[in-house]
């Protein structure tokens, strides 16, 4: 009798994993349509954040929700990138720190940069193309206090600053919130996996780590109306922008899983079945050879 197997030991198990030193430039290679895909993606970005937005229709008596005093940010918008993307890759890193599993941070780190860029595209197009006033659009409009409106139309006569009536023409949908949910709301979906949230084991404390990242987002969101940069309708709309890409393609990986399942469950019971029809036709073959024994017996007899 053979000896039990031994398990590998640390030294041999961690000698086996991918890791970034030995594995990196080779993961890297095979995912370089991937990584040219996401540079076009950001030229794309950076094309339509130059375009200028659809100047919409601003009549007098809109003008009623639009005077809000002009605030600063509470959360700058160049501090965006730094919770959508580098908070998240913090977080990653340290994961690939513990189990040393380059294929997993490379994933990771290109999924979260997809989801966010994707998200980011679709936040300024239709921004551009909606050209809906902020909240603050009287004073961007008239930055002294005095309105103008046409005799005819009853439109704006805007006479501020160009830049500034422009990007009052970007409320909608709202970009820190849509940015700060596609990545705060990858790593959410990332860290559930880790720590295995879903794993029925009954551990509010693994939820509650899930949900942290979606409860910095919405303090973002929130901000963003609080500061009159966005109505609540824009903040609502980014914040959905922003969870649809990652929630959708967890949703795909979910359903080709339990597909996986259900064709590997139906091949099992097919070889069941198949192999209970060979059976029976083995017990009928043998059976009917029995019986013509039998009768050439008597035959004899």
């Amino acid at each position: 009798m053979p000896p039990p197997a031994t398990p590998a030991s640390g030294a041999a198990a961690a000698a086996m994993r991918p890791y970034l030193t030995t594995h990196g430039k080779q993961v890297a290679r095979l995912h370089l349509f991937d990584w040219i895909v996401l540079l076009l993606l950001i030229a794309m970005y950076a094309v339509l954040g130059r375009l200028q937005p659809f100047h919409r229709f601003v009549a007098e008596d809109m003008m009623a929700s639009l005077r809000y005093p002009m605030k600063g940010n509470t959360v700058p918008s160049w501090a965006v990138p730094i919770i959508a993307i580098v908070v998240p890759m913090i977080f990653m890193v340290g994961i690939y720190i513990k189990r040393r599993n380059v294929y997993d941070l490379h994933h990771a780190i290109l999924g979260l940069l997809f989801s966010v860029l994707i998200t980011a595209i679709l936040t300024v197009a239709i921004k551009d193309a909606v050209g809906w006033p902020r909240p603050d659009f009287f004073w961007r409009c008239f930055p002294d206090g005095v309105p103008n409106y046409n005799n005819i139309t009853g439109g704006v006569i805007c006479h501020g600053q160009q830049s500034v009536i422009e990007e009052g023409h970007k409320s909608f949908p709202s970009g820190h919130s849509s940015g700060c949910f596609s990545g705060l709301g990858f790593l959410s979906w990332y860290l559930a996996g880790k720590i295995k949230a879903f794993d029925r084991g009954g551990h509010v404390a693994k939820l509650c780590i899930v949900l942290l990242p979606l409860l910095l987002a919405t303090m973002v969101a929130v901000s963003r109306v609080s500061d009159y940069w966005h109505h609540w309708q824009d903040v609502f709309a980014g914040g959905v922008l922003g969870v649809w890409p990652h929630a959708y393609f967890e949703h795909i990986h979910q359903t080709g899983g339990e597909r996986n399942i259900q064709s590997t469950t139906n091949a099992n019971l097919h070889h069941q079945s198949l192999s209970l029809d060979l059976s029976g036709s083995n017990e009928i073959r043998t059976t009917s050879h029995a019986l013509d024994s039998m009768e050439e017996g008597s035959r004899d007899q």
